[in-house]
């Protein structure tokens, strides 16, 4: 899944800590949201969202009525500002490869969103479903059920489980984090490097 360029959507910032918007970021998205709003109903229906996702990102239809039906968790055939605010959230974490930041910031909500059926329990299929959102391969998945599901056994992941994979996932994102600031140290000693010596061969051919 990608954000399409020029869309609105990469005028705005996401805090890299938090994964939230600016007060000045989220007024500008409800002012967008109330322009979506053509119904003046406070809340978008499946038609006017699945138009405003296939505009801004090159999601496929069967995804974009996945994610809008997620977020309809009260199954009223529409999403509200507070919904339609997390989703450009994930939108943007996603853009800017802080998938597992904002799933550990944000667990209790990616967690209730996944559990559709209010079992307090998220299913393998469940978890699959959504996976493209937060760029999680199959085989990770398989493996995320086998690695955490530790307390019950029983194939499905409860809250304290997830709260555990999330906690995975912030770790690994800083370790990311250390890997490339290691790489780009090391670029740069080697650019340095190649300078000097540069420098060494012209005072030899002097």
């Amino acid at each position: 899944m990608r954000m399409k360029k020029g869309s609105f959507l990469w005028y705005l910032y996401l805090d890299k800590i938090y994964c939230l918007l600016s007060l000045r970021n989220t007024r500008i998205l409800m002012e967008y949201f109330n322009i979506l709003d053509v119904h003046r109903r406070n809340a978008l229906n499946d038609v006017v969202f699945y138009h405003f996702l296939h505009h801004v990102t090159d999601m496929s239809r069967n995804q974009i009525m996945t994610v809008f039906d997620m977020l309809d968790w009260d199954a009223t055939g529409e999403i509200g500002i507070d919904e339609f605010y997390l989703v450009i959230c994930i939108l943007l974490s996603h853009e800017s490869h802080l998938e597992e930041q904002f799933i550990f910031r944000h667990s209790r909500s990616v967690f209730e969103l996944m559990d559709k059926e209010g079992e307090l329990r998220i299913r393998l299929s469940q978890f699959e479903a959504f996976r493209f959102l937060f760029n999680i391969r199959k085989q990770e998945m398989v493996q995320i059920f086998k690695n955490f599901d530790v307390t019950t056994g029983d194939d499905r992941l409860n809250y304290k489980e997830f709260k555990l994979f999330t906690i995975f996932c912030v770790d690994k994102h800083q370790d990311r984090i250390k890997a490339q600031k290691t790489k780009s140290r090391t670029h740069k000693q080697k650019t340095l490097f190649e300078k000097w010596r540069e420098e060494q061969k012209m005072k030899l051919n002097r």
